[in-house]
């Protein structure tokens, strides 16, 4: 049995489609925290990346937290004396356990000389586990400041600036960023070609914009739903656009390449037939099958 396309499906693949660029990824940057905006780095239409500081709030409290926590981490005066008195009472135990061997010293000054040592391990260690909670209160500090500076999380450009020195923020965004590296071709295709398109597909995509040259863009997504009012299906098509050549927003065209063969329709009007081989059946316009031969010969009647 032969494969065959409609008539109807072939012309529609034949036509380009209407498309659209889109940013890969849009996102509205806001606080964590309450504040006053002290400084703003950056304005619509600028070039960002992914860390770059936009804007600065206030914060004048979180640099003195962070200045005294600072102090006290770096305080080891504590953490060195517990360590010399542990070195002192270790000594000290030696020699005693040495003079209770000779009969020196009675064994009730050895075991207090080890219990001396016990209780330096223990001013050691409580000496380290604060030091330890000042290290953490460091941080702890560190963090709260590193709040008060408000970063981009991706690569893009600034598509909207919505903050001033001098604005509290509270939950508004205080920006809108696009990434534009690699941009989506966004499509609505007739119901009449799914089937016909699939994932990795290359199309040839025309931007409506003086001069503009052909691009290929790579199919990424064929929706599986289908809307049932327009009788459409969305295609999504990535493109890259490193030197951020092509603005996004622009209107475009997109070529399918030539459709594979397609499965048979069950109308006969639609059918497009491919040239029958010896023995293959044929549909008449009723759409009633017959057996045809290389040597089809007519009929004759028998001789009365």
């Amino acid at each position: 049995m032969w494969t065959m396309l409609t008539a109807h499906n072939w012309c529609l693949a034949a036509q380009p489609l209407g498309c659209l660029f889109e940013p890969e990824r849009v996102a509205e940057i806001g606080s964590p925290v309450v504040g006053i905006v002290d400084s703003v780095s950056v304005d619509r239409g600028a070039i960002v990346h992914k860390g770059q500081v936009l804007a600065t709030l206030r914060a004048e409290v979180e640099r003195a937290t962070v200045k005294v926590a600072n102090t006290r981490a770096l305080a080891e005066a504590d953490v060195k004396t517990a360590e010399a008195n542990l070195k002192l009472a270790r000594i000290t135990q030696k020699r005693g356990e040495d003079l209770v061997g000779k009969k020196y010293i009675s064994q009730q000054a050895l075991d207090k000389s080890i219990a001396e040592t016990a209780i330096a391990e223990q001013k050691l260690v409580l000496a380290q586990e604060q030091l330890d909670v000042w290290n953490s209160e460091l941080s702890l500090a560190r963090a709260q400041l590193g709040q008060r500076y408000i970063h981009s999380p991706i690569d893009g450009i600034v598509a909207e600036r919505y903050i001033w020195p001098g604005e509290r923020v509270e939950e508004k965004p205080l920006f809108k960023i696009a990434k534009i590296d690699p941009l989506r071709v966004e499509m609505v295709v007739p119901v009449a070609l799914y089937g016909l398109l699939s994932k990795d597909m290359m199309l040839t995509v025309t931007p409506e914009l003086p001069n503009a040259q052909p691009l290929k863009a790579k199919v990424v997504l064929v929706d599986k739903l289908i809307d049932g009012a327009s009788n459409t299906f969305r295609l999504r098509a990535e493109i890259p656009n490193k030197d951020l050549a092509i603005p996004s927003g622009v209107r475009c065209k997109a070529e399918l390449p030539d459709p594979p063969t397609a499965a048979a329709s069950t109308n006969p009007a639609e059918l497009v037939l491919q040239s029958p081989s010896p023995g293959a059946l044929k549909l008449s316009p009723q759409g009633q099958s017959s057996k045809s031969s290389a040597t089809d010969t007519p009929r004759r009647e028998p001789i009365k």
